[in-house]
């Protein structure tokens, strides 16, 4: 059997390993730093209190259970492609096929100064740190004295107005309208605002015109502030920069801006590419390295003739070439050919607000009602396990209903040195 290593476990990693997993020819080796497997498109839902980290979460040991599938609980470090060897933070391991799925990180620009004082996104930890930040700062709302220093506490700026950001601002704006008001009697959050800040003349930059006007035209309605045509150039913890040279005094900036892949100790230089991302020929194996793949956000594929500069970074894309590469490594093992990966856009959607969602399909577009529906289901459907499915669901269901969810508690809300 050979042994195949998979460095990350998000979409394009576990749908390889549930691949390989009914190859008799193939043994399969999960590493990744977390012991579970989370659903990215809902941290935002998290981050603001409306459903449970375990909503979106699994074990991987759970999930494997029965599947002949192995965990390895392990940061990655370094590849040592000449010993066919990963190091990570809790041993070595060997391999004969590996595959690079790690994904993407929080991509600063170099500007250390919102690295530092920013909160990211990109984890159930940066969601859970960013829900304990804003009920924190909420807390000292009420206690402060001046409308001026209300108004900071209350304040939140969102850098990027992709589907993140959108999101972020859409449930944010429905949280001060149906539940800070009956939380805190004693303050008048109306002092406070949501700015959504992006460097492009428009929203949701990726989808289509209709897509973009009706998320200005839901945000505006709902009051948040969208500043378009300026970056976010610098945040000391208390006052954001725009790069027109104005300021806005705010104790949460939310970092939704950009992302790039993760490092990787070992690969060729020469098979990086633009935003970090690790060049690939047409199966995804990495540019000068034989027996390693590497697939979904941290690849770099220029050979499919649609997407001549690369796919978009998106969980469609993890998700189509994980699939394909385990039928390829099948079909090696077995003396067939390997096809290559040609990307199926099945369309882009974003949440708004409650009620409101968009949805792009190659044949059409559709707002609104019914787009919201469309959203929650395809966002549950991917869900690892039924009790998941089910408890999402009925917290979702709940939460509409009631405009009222329960989950507004600081767990952690001391940082220590």
């Amino acid at each position: 059997m050979k042994k195949v290593v998979i460095i990350g476990g998000g979409f394009a990693g576990l749908n390889i390993a549930k691949k390989l997993s009914k190859s008799s020819s193939h043994q399969v080796t999960l590493v990744d730093q977390h012991n579970y497997h989370f659903f990215p498109p809902l941290l935002y839902q998290v981050a603001t209190a409306f459903i449970e980290p375990s909503n979106i979460s699994y074990p991987f040991r759970k999930l494997f259970q029965e599947k002949g599938i192995r965990f390895f609980m392990g940061e990655f470090q370094e590849l040592l492609p000449e010993q066919k060897k990963i190091v990570t933070s809790s041993g070595s391991l060997d391999y004969d096929v590996l595959v690079l799925a790690m994904g993407a990180e929080t991509n600063y620009f170099g500007n250390e100064e919102i690295s530092k004082n920013a909160l990211p996104m990109k984890s159930i930890e940066d969601a859970v740190e960013m829900r304990n930040h804003i009920l924190l700062q909420l807390e000292k709302a009420v206690r402060a004295e001046s409308a001026a220093e209300k108004t900071r506490l209350s304040n939140i700026v969102i850098a990027g107005g992709g589907p993140t950001g959108v999101e972020l601002a859409g449930m944010m704006a429905e949280m001060g309208r149906n539940i800070l008001t009956k939380d805190y009697p004693e303050a008048n959050f109306r002092l406070g605002k949501i700015y959504l800040v992006d460097g492009l003349k428009t929203l949701l930059a990726p989808m289509s015109q209709k897509s973009q006007n009706e998320a200005i035209k839901v945000l505006k309605n709902l009051g948040v502030e969208i500043l378009l045509d300026r970056l976010v150039q610098g945040y000391d913890g208390k006052e954001v920069s725009l790069s027109d040279g104005s300021k806005i005094e705010a104790a949460t900036l939310i970092w939704a801006s950009g992302v790039m892949a993760r490092a990787v100790e070992g690969v060729p230089k020469d098979a990086v590419g633009k935003g970090r991302r690790i060049l690939v020929d047409a199966h995804n194996k990495v540019n000068g390295l034989d027996d390693v793949y590497a697939i979904g956000d941290q690849c770099l594929q220029l050979s499919d003739v649609k997407f001549a500069n690369g796919h978009p970074q998106l969980a469609q894309v993890a998700i189509q070439q994980g699939d394909l590469l385990g039928e390829n490594l099948i079909n090696i093992a077995q003396g067939k050919t390997m096809e290559p990966f040609k990307y199926n856009d099945k369309g882009s959607m974003a949440i708004i607000a409650k009620f409101k969602a968009v949805v792009d399909l190659p044949k059409g577009f559709f707002k609104g009602f019914f787009a919201w529906l469309v959203w929650l289901f395809i966002h549950i459907i991917p869900i690892a396990g039924f009790r998941n499915k089910a408890k999402l669901a009925f917290n979702w269901l709940w939460s509409f209903i009631t405009n009222d969810p329960t989950l507004r508690l600081i767990i952690r809300p001391d940082k220590k040195e």
